[in-house]
């Protein structure tokens, strides 16, 4: 078993580096222009090099991506648990949320900042506003998976509405849930990010929008990496943290190869 895991691992980690190896190879043997397509080794040693200057503005775009998402997750924890306990709520709320789902974040961001100002703030709010959906989506659905006769035979045990959500219907929602963070958590980058590159003077996005200006291709590719890098560095930590917490309902492989 432990021999497999590590074997997967392996094949991922060479696959990751043949596509570096592919990408920089494909560059040299076109002469593909750095204002086109820098070579991987070009991103990496700017990215060194750069590193000191784009240490604060990594730390801001961590920080309003987490902030927003912490605040998007409260917030769709609570809006999906009303919906997935509730008809009337799920009438009514779910039609709006689609609308405002549907509405590009990006026409979203000069209100914040007419409401808010440039900085941080308006990057905080676009994070949160385009990773709480799915988060709703999935408490929501996890909740409404619940069955109807287990609800009845604990009803009849004399338990509360109240009594079920918290010692039933949230806890089956937790594969539900973390399913949905590492999906906002990727959104939530990309909601700072994108009001960085429309309204403020920090940040990784301001970085990239600044060094595109600058025709600094390199650079600009340099902040792709660290958004990458950031991305599956919180993907692996909530994948850890669900293996934790819902190793109950993850499918085991329980014949193992001689």
């Amino acid at each position: 078993m432990f021999g497999i895991d590590v074997r997967q691992k392996a094949w991922s980690a060479g696959l990751i580096v043949l596509f570096f190896v592919a990408w920089e190879l494909f560059c040299l043997m076109t002469g593909m222009s750095d204002l086109v397509l820098p070579r991987p080794s070009q991103v990496f040693v700017t990215l060194v090099e750069r590193f000191p200057v784009l240490w604060p503005h990594i730390v801001q775009t961590l920080a309003t991506t987490m902030f927003g998402f912490v605040l998007g997750v409260a917030l769709g924890v609570a809006l999906g648990a009303i919906i997935g306990v509730s008809k009337t709520a799920y009438d009514t709320c779910y039609p709006l949320l689609i609308g405002f789902s549907s509405i590009p974040k990006v026409a979203v961001v000069p209100i914040f900042v007419l409401w808010f100002g440039s900085g941080t703030v308006p990057a905080v709010l676009t994070a949160l506003s385009i990773c709480f959906f799915p988060i709703v989506v999935n408490i929501a659905t996890g909740l409404a998976t619940t069955e109807p006769e287990l609800e009845d035979v604990l009803k009849a045990l004399g338990a509360s509405k109240l009594d079920i959500l918290w010692n039933v219907g949230l806890p089956r929602t937790m594969p539900f849930f973390f399913a949905s963070l590492k999906v906002a958590i990727s959104y939530a980058f990309v909601g700072a990010v994108l009001s960085e590159t429309v309204a403020s003077n920090r940040g990784i996005g301001n970085v990239m929008m600044t060094a595109s200006s600058n025709f600094n291709v390199p650079l600009v590719f340099a902040g792709l990496f660290v958004l990458a890098g950031l991305g599956v560095a919180l993907y692996v930590v909530f994948s850890l943290i669900e293996g934790r917490v819902t190793g109950w309902a993850t499918r085991k492989n329980d014949v193992i190869a001689t």
